[in-house]
């Protein structure tokens, strides 16, 4: 009796995989429009008569605070759209496959990250 290697997963185990990875698309679809909102919503002040000194403190404050909210948009956008390639793949059938070992990414870590392409063994290789 020899035991088969699994090469791939089955259909109802992309399914799931499926719907985890839609669930988290829109979930993040949904901080993103909740983070476009608040860009403009910070571009919104109020004109308040107040000194200089204060108004420049505060115009830093926003540039700042804008900033790191076109961070967040720019890491979620990409999270997006890493997910949406994580769908691609489970169309055509290379989802869950390491590309770099071409070895089958376990269950575990395929939940934790749905989009990722590459097995613990290969992301540990590359650190070194």
């Amino acid at each position: 009796m020899s035991q088969e290697v699994k090469t791939r997963y089955s259909e109802s185990e992309l399914k799931e995989f499926e719907a985890l990875i839609l669930d988290k698309i829109e979930k993040a679809k949904n901080e993103l429009n909740e983070l476009k909102r608040s860009l403009t919503k910070s571009g919104d002040s109020g004109d308040d008569i107040t000194n200089n000194s204060t108004k420049v403190l505060e115009d830093g404050a926003d540039t700042l605070e804008k900033e790191n909210l076109n961070q967040l948009a720019a890491r979620q956008q990409k999270f997006i759209n890493n997910l949406e390639n994580a769908l691609i793949r489970i169309k055509n059938g290379t989802y869950g496959i390491c590309i770099d070992t071409g070895k089958l990414i376990s269950k575990e870590r395929l939940k934790a990250v749905p989009h990722t392409m590459h097995s613990i063994e290969a992301k540990l290789s590359q650190r070194k």
